[in-house]
């Protein structure tokens, strides 16, 4: 790790989890003002496969759930103390590759878990192909329910 942080470490982004606050806070705005929107920048796998290339990037933008906004800017408070101090302990490109290391093992993992899926229910893909993948407005597919669940939830945790 060490030769790789003095070859790439000028790249790193510092400050990067007030970024992530700011996306967070804009998902937020999109839920409250037009949540169909938001939808569309969820992390389905299938979606990009069909040309949907902007999900890899916005589905970072969807904040983790939340009950009311006390709680929501609680959150955003407690991840911008944690990551300030996880970025002054390891380092600024320490921090980076940890955050877009999970960013890049959750799109991976999105994509393993509809091949899963592709490949457990064939048949039943086959014979009613819309129940997957075709998305409707107002209507939920298994992969449209599925991309709901991929947000950085689990990278900050």
């Amino acid at each position: 790790m060490g030769k790789l942080e003095k070859k790439f470490g000028k790249y790193a982004i510092p400050g990067l989890i007030r970024f992530l606050i700011l996306a967070y806070a804009l998902g937020l705005i999109i839920q409250l003002t037009n949540p169909v929107i938001l939808s569309l920048l969820y992390l389905n796998p299938y979606a990009i496969l069909r040309g949907q290339i902007w999900r890899l990037i916005t589905w970072i933008v969807i904040p983790p759930n939340f009950t009311n906004l006390f709680f929501f800017l609680l959150m955003c408070f407690f991840y911008y103390s944690i990551g300030t101090q996880l970025e002054r302990v390891w380092g600024a490109w320490r921090f980076n590759v940890y955050l877009i290391g999970g960013i890049l093992f959750t799109i991976l993992g999105a994509f393993l878990l509809m091949g899963y899926y592709y490949l457990t229910d064939y048949e039943l893909i086959r014979m009613a192909p819309d129940l997957y993948f075709t998305e409707r407005f107002g209507g939920l597919t298994m992969f449209g329910f599925y991309s709901g669940v991929f947000s950085t939830y689990y990278i900050n945790m």
